[in-house]
């Protein structure tokens, strides 16, 4: 089995900033790529940062220059700096891994559970 657990989500006053970590464990023979998400009340489930296993990154327009997307591949963790929040940052964040659990198996996703993020104006 594969878990993904998030850690570092709270609440925090608008121009503040909050570091959340996520780490996978389990059966994992290589992660191909890991990502935050974000899903608040009433809208979709959105993209906020990937990063693939050579270090490229991707970044949700509205996450650009304020959150900084970051990996240990050692410890199969990723991280997500989030500066100068927003109130409409506010949401649930998902941790999201592409994984091979075996070198000949094919990749699958996994989700962490979440972490609140909430931010008051």
């Amino acid at each position: 089995q594969v878990q993904l657990v998030e850690s570092g989500g709270g609440l925090v006053q608008a121009g503040g900033s909050l570091r959340l970590s996520c780490v996978a464990s389990g059966t994992i023979f290589s992660i191909n790529a890991m990502g935050w998400y974000r899903q608040a009340p009433g809208k979709q489930r959105e993209l906020v940062a990937a990063i693939i296993s050579g270090g490229t990154t991707n970044y949700a327009d509205s996450a650009k220059g304020r959150f900084t997307i970051s990996r240990d591949n050692a410890k199969n963790m990723v991280y997500l700096q989030m500066n100068s929040l927003k109130p409409e940052d506010t949401a649930v964040y998902y941790c999201n891994a592409n994984l091979k659990r075996t070198n000949s198996g094919p990749p699958y996703t996994y989700w962490g559970q979440g972490t609140q993020v909430t931010v008051s104006s």
